[in-house]
């Protein structure tokens, strides 16, 4: 999981708090599940790996101390391991110098699987040993050979409904279209999904998107850029500017899409049509000190759909084992961005592209939007 999205989870949870949706210790227990249910969490840092014990390394936030009921009970339970939360952020600098300790103290990371493919081919990510993480309990096409996945979100256009209400947007080429739907825009800062944004908007067909003509969508979207009001790097940021009307439509993740849908009365809606997912994924640090095995075990625990139905209710974060759709209420299928319903209307992200291309392009995307 990045980091700005990491947080805005976090974010999430405790404004349910302030709202008293749920209390300080469900939030506790909540905010560790997300974190890839680690059941004890740490300060950044502060956490070894050690026999019986295996550290996941996510990105942070409040230091959390309880164990996590769901994921970390029921591991320990079956295995005898206990599994230690760092916050640190295992950004793929700080994963290539674990490695090249020689002597990594990190075990599982809540990596994007592009950081984790690349990083794997470059011998330093175990690959996933599908002989234990059931392939079964994944989404089709979302099982990696140095990653696997575990939750998903998308990006998607959130509107002002009423502005749009009776003619809503169905696709980029409405959000990229002034024109037609008046109103400024705001867009991810950090080009996840801008991209394919763009190329869609200029006519390329969802199956022909990859390999990304970078050129193609940085010319439209330095096109496009006097209709931006604001590129967002976080999710409050992206539900502020449309609810005080300073866009009339914006890019953003699902799950604060899902927010603005739930609590702004009827002024803010989203689609799914042209959504963009991302999927989140865990990967195990090669010579890890917890031991591969004992890594690959608690990727696998984390398919149970009763486990991944809660992250669900509480962030509206997809769940990665198919087999959860099915106990989600009919009436907040609609918050799943992998629904079947909903996933057949967007494009899939691609990992191997982002593998090999992220850098780059946002350097590229950057210069745009900065000058």
């Amino acid at each position: 999981m990045n980091d700005a999205f990491q947080k805005d989870c976090l974010d999430i949870l405790a404004a349910k708090v302030e709202r008293g949706e749920i209390s300080r210790r469900r939030f506790t227990q909540l905010a560790a599940m997300m974190l890839a249910g680690a059941p004890l969490a740490l300060r950044a840092g502060g956490a070894r790996a050690a026999d019986q014990q295996l550290v996941l390394v996510n990105w942070g936030g409040d230091a959390l101390k309880a164990y996590d009921q769901a994921y970390g009970q029921s591991f320990l339970k079956a295995t005898g391991i206990t599994v230690k939360e760092d916050g640190t952020g295992p950004t793929e600098g700080a994963i290539t110098a674990q490695f090249k300790s020689g002597k990594p103290t990190w075990d599982l990371v809540d990596a994007d699987p592009f950081s984790a493919i690349s990083l794997g081919k470059q011998g330093m990510i175990e690959p996933i040993d599908y002989a234990i993480v059931d392939k079964s309990k994944m989404r089709p096409g979302f099982n990696w050979d140095y990653a696997a996945s575990t939750y998903f979100f998308s990006y998607v256009i959130a509107y002002d409904a009423k502005k749009f209400g009776a003619n809503p947007p169905t696709g980029m080429a409405d959000f990229f279209d002034v024109k037609k739907y008046p109103g400024k825009r705001s867009m991810y800062k950090w080009g996840a999904g801008m991209w394919e944004a763009a190329l869609l908007a200029d006519g390329v067909a969802p199956e022909k998107l990859y390999p990304l003509d970078l050129k193609r969508a940085h010319d439209k979207i330095a096109a496009f850029k006097e209709n931006v009001v604001s590129y967002w790097g976080g999710g409050a940021e992206s539900q502020q500017v449309m609810l005080s009307g300073d866009a009339s439509m914006a890019i953003i993740w699902s799950t604060r899409a899902s927010l603005l849908d739930k609590d702004s009365g009827g002024q803010v809606k989203f689609i799914w049509d042209q959504g963009l997912i991302s999927p989140g994924a865990l990967a195990v640090i090669k010579n890890n000190p917890g031991g591969k095995e004992a890594a690959m075990k608690f990727i696998a625990s984390t398919s149970d759909p009763q486990k991944q139905l809660i992250i669900f209710d509480a962030l509206g974060q997809g769940p990665a084992n198919p087999a959860t759709d099915a106990l989600i209420p009919a009436e907040k299928k609609k918050y799943n961005p992998v629904d079947p319903a909903n996933m057949k209307r967007q494009v899939a992200l691609d990992m191997p592209w982002y593998a090999d291309n992220y850098g780059p392009a946002l350097d590229g995307y950057t210069k745009i939007i900065s000058a």
